[in-house]
């Protein structure tokens, strides 16, 4: 009976190590790079897909020119750029101000309205209702590798 309980434990064991194996993790991508007018930083974007009954999330950091530590200043998670196209736009309007651009998102969280990055304070600026109607349909990194086929 004890020899019975062992395989039957070990066997459940197994089974939930394939179980627990087999659940994919989240893609995460770099889909945009955007350096500021004066090429000391890098504001980041990256898009994370967990899978077909998730939304795209979408990471905004910044980072300090070669260096390969990013600091997160906004989540937004669903984000549009267009009725048909995910995604934020980001853009700098000067070396210390930095623009993220969508249309609507689902949720948006740990927004830095300030950060410091290196030795310079950059202000994050939310804009939310800005439609980009070029933006082609679907996911950011979906149509990055579709341009580059």
């Amino acid at each position: 009976m004890k020899q019975i309980s062992r395989s039957l434990a070990a066997g459940i064991l197994v089974l939930m190590a394939l179980v627990i194996g087999c659940k994919k993790q989240p893609s995460s991508y770099e889909v945009a790079r955007v350096k500021s007018p004066n090429g000391s930083l890098d504001a980041v974007l990256t898009e994370t897909n967990g899978g077909a009954t998730t939304s795209f999330g979408y990471v905004v950091s910044i980072e300090i020119d070669g260096a390969k530590t990013l600091n997160p200043v906004a989540n937004l998670y669903g984000a549009l750029r267009n009725e048909q196209a995910y995604g934020v736009n980001l853009s700098w309007a000067d070396d210390h101000v930095l623009r993220v651009q969508y249309f609507r998102a689902k949720a948006v969280q740990n927004v830095s309205k300030t950060v410091n990055v290196g030795r310079q304070q950059i202000e994050v600026e939310l804009q939310s209702g800005i439609e980009d109607a070029a933006a082609p349909s679907g996911g950011m990194h979906y149509n990055l590798t579709k341009q580059s086929n």
